[in-house]
């Protein structure tokens, strides 16, 4: 069951549980009519909200179950200014990219944009983003950043080098 199906499921049960209550009460027929019509109209409409949800960037501070993340990578962004930075990030052990923002700052933006070009002039880099969802202020290390180049593997030397091919009639 997807993460979707579960919250609805849960707000279905919330939303009966409630109609329930107010059938319950000693009340007019038509209060708990208006009850019981209430109920029902909050399933689709909680449906939709959430539906409608998923199309949209999470604000990056509204993320609760992944706030332990130590770094994230950063798939592709979007700046708008004065509005905020909208950031495409795959977090470590969850299969499918994740949409969020932040709010907008010009020198979060630059570091983004810094950390672009690296990863660009080291050919199909990756941009990485520091502890995604800590709100802390305080200044350190830059939030983005280009993956280093891995190293080269080692070189074999416990294999002597090839003998080279010389041409019948001519001395090595």
């Amino acid at each position: 069951m997807s993460d979707l199906s579960q919250l609805f499921v849960a707000t279905a049960v919330v939303a009966g549980l409630l109609t329930l209550i107010s059938l319950w009460t000693p009340r007019r027929l038509a209060v708990k009519g208006t009850a019981l019509a209430t109920g029902v109209l909050l399933l689709p409409l909680s449906y939709a909200s959430l539906v409608d949800l998923l199309s949209r960037p999470k604000p990056i501070d509204m993320e609760w179950w992944q706030d332990h993340a130590k770094e994230a990578t950063v798939l592709g962004s979007k700046m708008q200014e004065g509005q905020g930075i909208y950031l495409w990030l795959q977090l470590p052990d969850v299969a499918e990219p994740r949409g969020y923002v932040l709010p907008w700052n010009r020198q979060t933006a630059e570091q983004l944009q810094q950390a672009q070009r690296e990863a660009e002039q080291q050919d199909g880099g990756e941009v990485h983003m520091r502890m995604p969802f800590e709100p802390s202020l305080e200044e350190r290390e830059p939030m983005f950043y280009a993956q280093p180049q891995p190293a080269p593997p080692p070189k074999d030397v416990t294999n002597p080098p090839p003998e080279y091919f010389h041409p019948p009639g001519q001395d090595a």
